[in-house]
């Protein structure tokens, strides 16, 4: 069992042997636990690798950490799992109630090349360089599964809100609700774009260039570009639809202000009228 990183522990090795040698299938396993993750403590633990943070964990496995609130499990059990979801549940930062997981299987193998195929992400080597770069693909991948959703629910309501202004020409209350998830909306492209940093390539890979080629074909696989575009573009249409409702809202406070004016004018007028019919 892997020593506690409550206790200073010296860099392993880079070259050591990782703790699954030997083994031809690893399971990996991403979850997004929360909006970050306070990585400073753990980092006294028994790290492989800082950049991004990996640990030893249980008896044959592995944990990838990610600040943005993606861990990365390479073959640890589930008991193992729940264990380290536990020492570092004081460590998340506005955990989510419904943490989005994502799976994969990784096959060692000898000939065909280096890809994602058929669910299955065949590597020729489980070194960690490479587990890095699978963990990097499915941390964004989930990352993108949690906006997704995000979106989806605040998306769904900009059609009626749409179908409201042509039928009316007015905002009504939908605007006004809508309104208020468009704070979420913008959190989003905050992580998306400056956490996550989607497009982004890991670092690893300037000192190891020679894995682009599978860093692309994790890209392609997971979709994380055209998913990030399509984020970007209901993006774009919720940002134009607030704008829309905003205006609108403003415009009709202004015309009941102008009317609250002619009113009061209106009474006053009446009242001077009511005095020299008196007088």
């Amino acid at each position: 069992m892997a020593t506690r990183w409550s206790q200073p522990e010296a860099l392993v090795e880079p070259d050591a042997p990782l703790p699954f040698a030997g083994c031809d299938v690893l399971e990996i396993c991403a979850r997004y636990l929360g909006d970050r993750i306070d990585t400073r403590a753990l980092e006294r633990g028994e790290a492989v690798d800082h950049g991004p943070l990996t640990l030893r964990w249980g008896d044959a496995g592995l944990v990838v950490v990610f600040r943005y609130g993606v861990v990365v499990f390479a073959q640890v059990s589930d008991l193992d799992k729940q264990r380290f979801l536990d020492e570092i549940r004081t460590r998340i930062v506005e955990p989510w109630e419904e943490p989005e997981v994502e799976t994969a299987s990784l096959q060692l193998v000898e000939v065909g090349g280096e890809r994602p195929a058929n669910g299955v992400i065949r590597l020729s080597r489980f070194d960690l360089e490479r587990i890095q770069l699978v963990a990097d693909a499915l941390a964004k991948s989930v990352v993108l599964a949690h906006c997704e959703q995000a979106i989806a629910e605040t998306y769904a309501r900009v059609e009626p809100l749409a179908q409201g202004l042509m039928t009316h020409g007015r905002s009504g209350r939908k605007a006004r609700e809508l309104l208020q998830h468009i704070g979420g909306a913008l959190l989003i492209q905050v992580r998306t774009h400056l956490r996550v940093e989607i497009n982004d390539k890991p670092e690893s890979l300037w000192e190891n260039p020679s894995l682009e080629p599978l860093y692309l074909r994790l890209v392609d696989e997971y979709e994380l570009v055209e998913r990030h575009q399509e984020l970007e573009r209901k993006l774009s249409i919720i940002e134009r639809t607030a704008s829309t409702a905003l205006e609108l809202l403003q415009t009709e406070r202004s015309l009941r202000v102008e009317w609250y004016i002619v009113l009061l004018i209106v009474v006053e007028i009446a009242l001077t009228l009511y005095q020299m019919m008196r007088a």
